[in-house]
């Protein structure tokens, strides 16, 4: 266990052929301690549940694929296909979970624009039915994936938790929302919110080009030397690797300290877009960059104050940017 947190439950579950059905998930419920983890075929949240599936954790997770990969799921998780902001979820989820990880959701701010409706129900409704299923299912904790998104328009320097926030995009307002609703009923069910900046790694979704800053440019640099930047170079982000981000999930899950609380995750350094571009360009000889007009809702600038997350999750290190783009680089290359 890296994070040296509380004790780990069992051992780690051997794979089977075959996923259990609904009457399998109840009957083996009170038999070790279960986790719900919702987008469990998503970037974050398959490479969480594997996290937690490798330390011994039972893992529920729950996934409609409308985003997410059915091939992401690992083999040991009991797997429900339904749509988290459904109502007739509930009836097929345990009726005993230990805590909840909820990682499903519309995840770009661009694509929020689109249809704002729906982006309010798979991020805030959706949280709301859970916050309500996790309450009657006695979980001791509700872990909860925000976004940067919510703090919108800042100034140069680190953003910490206590900003006011002022969500430039339909994303953002609907994951602050989220945030008040898990405030709301704190009592019945304590949270960690983790505001995650940019997320980037092995696992990213390449096709997907309009979520990812990081996957977005080196899926163009690698499939055509040539990269469409939406904005300016001068713009700036806090980008973290995915293995720091798991790690991050799994400490807010095991640490008794932080709770009822939002913590931001992620490096702590500011990287303006034009670097970004440079490293992978030395990835990648030969690429060239274009800019064009930004995108709906675009933050300008932002990166983390990480006194929070260093404190009550204890990560003071992360991957390097350098690092991580060389190690997301090779994966893809083999991909």
């Amino acid at each position: 266990n890296r994070c040296g947190c509380m004790p780990t439950v069992g051992s780690n579950p051997t794979p089977s052929a075959k996923r259990p059905q609904r009457s399998d998930v109840t009957a083996t419920q009170d038999n070790q301690r279960t986790l719900l983890v919702t987008g469990v075929g998503g970037f974050i949240g398959s490479a969480v549940a594997r996290r937690l599936v490798a330390e011994g954790f039972r893992v529920v997770g729950v996934d409609d694929f409308s985003a997410g990969k059915r091939n992401n799921v690992p083999d040991q998780v009991d797997l429900i296909e339904a749509d988290v902001a459904a109502p007739q979820l509930v009836s097929k989820l345990p009726a005993v979970v230990h805590a909840v990880l909820h990682l499903a959701g519309q995840s770009s701010g661009e694509i929020s624009f689109d249809d704002p409706v729906s982006d309010l129900q798979k991020n805030t409704i959706s949280t709301l039915q859970l916050i309500n299923y996790a309450n009657s299912a006695g979980a001791t904790r509700f872990v909860f994936a925000s976004s940067m998104s919510v703090y919108g328009a800042v100034g140069d320097a680190p953003t910490r938790e206590d900003a006011v926030l002022q969500p430039l995009s339909c994303y953002g307002v609907g994951k602050a929302a989220a945030e008040g609703y898990l405030r709301v009923f704190s009592q019945r069910t304590p949270f960690v919110s983790l505001r995650m900046f940019n997320v980037y790694g092995p696992g990213q979704d390449l096709q997907n080009l309009r979520q990812g800053m990081v996957s977005i440019y080196l899926a163009q640099a690698l499939a055509t030397k040539r990269i469409v930047v939406k904005g300016s170079a001068e713009r700036y982000r806090d980008f973290v690797y995915i293995d720091d981000v798991v790690e991050a999930w799994v400490r807010a899950l095991q640490r008794p300290e932080p709770l009822n609380t939002a913590i931001n995750v992620g490096s702590g350094i500011r990287t303006e877009v034009g670097q970004l571009l440079s490293m992978i360009q030395q990835l990648v000889p030969g690429t060239t960059v274009e800019f064009t007009d930004g995108t709906p809702g675009d933050q300008f600038g932002i990166y983390a104050d990480t006194q929070r997350m260093h404190m009550h999750l204890g990560l003071a290190h992360v991957v390097s940017l350098q690092d991580g783009l060389k190690k997301f680089a090779e994966k893809a290359r083999l991909v």
